[in-house]
């Protein structure tokens, strides 16, 4: 496969980044084709604006998505927004690596999100979830969280780690992707946090690279997160009355 690693963290050589060299190891180990994206590195701009379009169709109003909608279609996209959209259509694969920060992205992927995902480009109002632009690729996010595992648990402290992702597992499964489950390496303490002494600390870490690079070697036979399409929905899009997901009448 081709594999695209996105990482949004802005030091290369934080946790967030071994795990980047682990996954690049394992994947070539696997005669997999890797590229890195590290978007700090790259200094790529998140913030979406008029000045990206300086050839608007309303100089009075900025539209965000009429004017990607329009500059997609007229292949005049910013440099760095093609080449992104290059990068995506090259992979098979897209590994989003990064930390959590306030129970989110950091700002520079969300932007990432923002300014790539172009309106009328890679979705519209008909190309979207099992219909989108990616139909058949596959995306996964890797994430590292400061607190242990057992705060991210339904009853911890922290709330459900599937409700974290939610957001972000959907906007990849709206521009087509099949998603798959996340790698989650917990515990990851900075900033003078510590919940356990520093040698258990280190032997986590080199734990967690050891089961990241072990799910890499077997990556391709992975089954994603179930989502509902099309077929599933009614005219209004909600959940047919009939669908085996409905859990009552």
């Amino acid at each position: 496969m081709n594999i695209l690693i996105v990482l949004a963290h802005p030091e290369r050589k934080s946790f967030n980044g071994a795990l980047v060299d682990t996954a690049i190891e394992a994947l070539e180990e696997g005669n997999h084709q890797v590229r890195i994206n590290d978007l700090y590195a790259e200094k790529f701009d998140p913030v979406e604006n008029a000045s990206w379009y300086p050839d608007r169709t309303n100089t009075d109003f900025f539209s965000p998505l009429t004017e990607q909608a329009r500059q997609f279609k007229a292949n005049q996209l910013s440099p760095d927004v093609n080449r992104e959209i290059s990068k995506l259509n090259w992979a098979d694969l897209v590994i989003f690596q990064f930390p959590l920060w306030w129970h989110a992205q950091p700002a520079i992927l969300k932007g990432w999100f923002d300014r790539v995902f172009v309106y009328g480009g890679l979705y519209s109002g008909s190309m979207r979830y099992d219909r989108g632009y990616f139909k058949g690729k596959k995306a996964m996010c890797s994430i590292t969280t400061g607190s242990p595992e057992h705060t991210f648990t339904h009853f911890g402290r922290a709330g459900n780690i599937v409700e974290w992702l939610w957001p972000i597992h959907s906007s990849l499964n709206y521009v087509g992707y099949n998603v798959l489950p996340p790698n989650v390496s917990y515990g990851v303490q900075g900033g003078g946090i510590q919940y356990q002494e520093k040698a258990k600390f280190e032997a986590q870490l080199e734990t967690q690279k050891a089961t990241w690079a072990s799910r890499l070697s077997t990556i391709e036979q992975e089954e994603p997160i179930p989502f509902t399409g099309w077929s599933d929905w009614d005219d209004t899009g909600i959940l047919k009355h009939d669908h085996p997901m409905r859990w009552r009448p």
